[in-house]
C-alpha cells in the first residue's frame, strides 16, 4: 500500500476527528429529535429541523477547537455563519434524507433515529469537505 503523504495524513486525521464530532452531534440530535417528538409533540419532520440550530451550533465549536484546531481562528461570528451555511446545504442532504424517509417508509417512521443515521451519512461527505475549504481554512 502507498504511503500517505503528510497532507494527506493530515486529512485523513482531520476527517477522523469530524467524524467523531459528527458522532457526539448525531447523539445530540438524536435526543433532541425525540424530546421534540415526545415532550413537544412535534411532527418527525419539524422534530428533525427543530433541532438543527442546536446539532449545528454544538457541532461548530468541535469542530473549530478539535477537528480543525490548527486552522485560522478568525472572527468567531464570521466562521460560525459560514458554517452554518455549509451546514444549511447539507441539510439538504441530511434532513431531506430523513424526511423523505421518516414520511415514506414505515420502518424509519417507527425509528426515527435509522433515518436520522441516513441523513447523517447523506450529508457527512459534503460538509466535511465545504467545511475544510471554506470554513476552517
Amino acid at each position: 500500500m502507498k504511503r500517505l503523504s503528510a497532507a494527506q495524513r493530515k486529512t485523513l486525521d482531520q476527517f477522523l476527528r469530524f467524524c467523531v464530532i459528527g458522532g457526539l452531534g448525531f447523539v445530540f440530535d438524536t435526543c433532541l429529535v425525540y424530546f421534540g417528538i415526545d415532550h413537544l409533540h412535534m411532527r418527525r419532520v419539524t422534530a428533525g429541523l427543530f433541532s438543527f440550530p442546536f446539532v449545528v451550533t454544538f457541532t461548530w465549536a468541535g469542530n473549530r477547537y478539535f477537528t480543525f484546531h490548527d486552522a485560522s481562528r478568525g472572527k468567531k461570528h464570521v466562521q460560525l455563519m459560514r458554517f452554518v451555511m455549509v451546514c444549511g446545504v447539507g441539510l439538504v442532504f441530511n434532513r431531506g434524507t430523513y424526511s423523505l424517509l421518516v414520511s415514506n417508509v414505515p420502518i424509519f417512521y417507527a425509528y426515527p433515529v435509522l433515518a436520522l443515521m441516513a441523513g447523517t451519512a447523506a450529508g457527512m461527505f459534503f460538509n466535511f469537505f465545504v467545511s475544510k475549504k471554506l470554513v476552517f481554512r
